[in-house]
């Protein structure tokens, strides 16, 4: 596919609400709770499995796992490393989302050993995606003082490397394959006022890619999405407290012509 059209997009998001895709998270505790219910809204079924005792069987039975390494520790590092092999193993897509990668030497380690695993999908915003690729970036801790637009050799290099697609997120997401490259746009300056959004947008990649066989359509697709439900939100929302809550209505509530008409993808 040379281009994704608005109608692509729903076609996708429409997979995932017929089928409801069980979406294994191995993720954070601040991003627990918003992905879990990021994934509910948009009609897939998330669960949240870190025991080492029961984090590989149960990514045999999901239809995609997610692995974030946003509040790393020893024991849910090595159920990370279980869900993923088995994940790799069974051609389950796995998203990895490298939260704060070049943050400190162990978390750029974690980052690095896992995309051995050869990932289906990386999302992560422009430094963490810099760093997971080598190049130097300028990270504040789970933040991005880069744009997307400075990782996008970066992005691509990457994605060569590793044979994943390759999501930078910020004012535009760039998603990179090895050949081919489409910009998405939507989403409000006011959802980086939300903590743990990006971590969502990997969630719901994960659920996407459970859906459609080609990686690329399905994480443009699951960003479009996103993007769209953060922007209607903002229009309404009075701050960050209330657009958390309205990009939940969003996503339960967005129908064939307000994805059609609203969401914004481009080469």
């Amino acid at each position: 596919m040379s281009a994704l059209v608005p109608a692509d997009v729903w076609t996708v998001f429409d997979a995932v609400r017929r089928r409801g895709p069980l979406v294994h998270n191995l993720t954070n505790y601040v991003a627990m709770d918003l992905s879990a219910n990021v994934l509910l809204a948009a009609g897939a079924s998330p669960a949240m499995v870190h025991a080492r005792e029961e984090a590989a069987e149960f990514a045999g039975i999901a239809d995609a796992v997610v692995v974030n390494i946003g509040t790393l520790s020893a024991p849910w590092v090595e159920s990370m490393f279980d869900a993923a092999r088995v994940a790799a193993e069974r051609g389950i897509p796995w998203v990895l989302d490298p939260v704060a990668a070049g943050a400190t030497g162990y978390r750029t380690k974690v980052a690095a050993d896992l995309l051995a695993l050869r990932p289906t999908v990386i999302r992560g915003n422009a430094s963490e995606i810099l760093a997971l690729a080598g190049a130097s970036a300028r990270g504040k801790g789970v933040d991005s003082t880069d744009q997307s637009s400075d990782a996008i050799d970066a992005a691509q290099e990457l994605a060569r490397q590793s044979g994943a697609v390759v999501a930078v997120t910020g004012s535009v997401d760039v998603v990179t394959s090895i050949d081919r490259t489409w910009r998405v746009g939507g989403g409000h300056p006011l959802m980086a006022k939300v903590t743990a959004m990006g971590c969502a947008a990997s969630a719901v990649a994960g659920a996407f890619a459970a859906v459609h066989e080609d990686p690329l359509v399905a994480t443009t697709a699951a960003l479009a999405v996103f993007g769209l439900a953060g922007e209607r939100a903002a229009a309404e929302a009075a701050g960050p407290g209330s657009l958390r809550w309205r990009i939940l209505d969003e996503l339960h509530t967005l129908d064939e012509p307000a994805v059609v008409h609203g969401v914004r993808v481009a080469p």
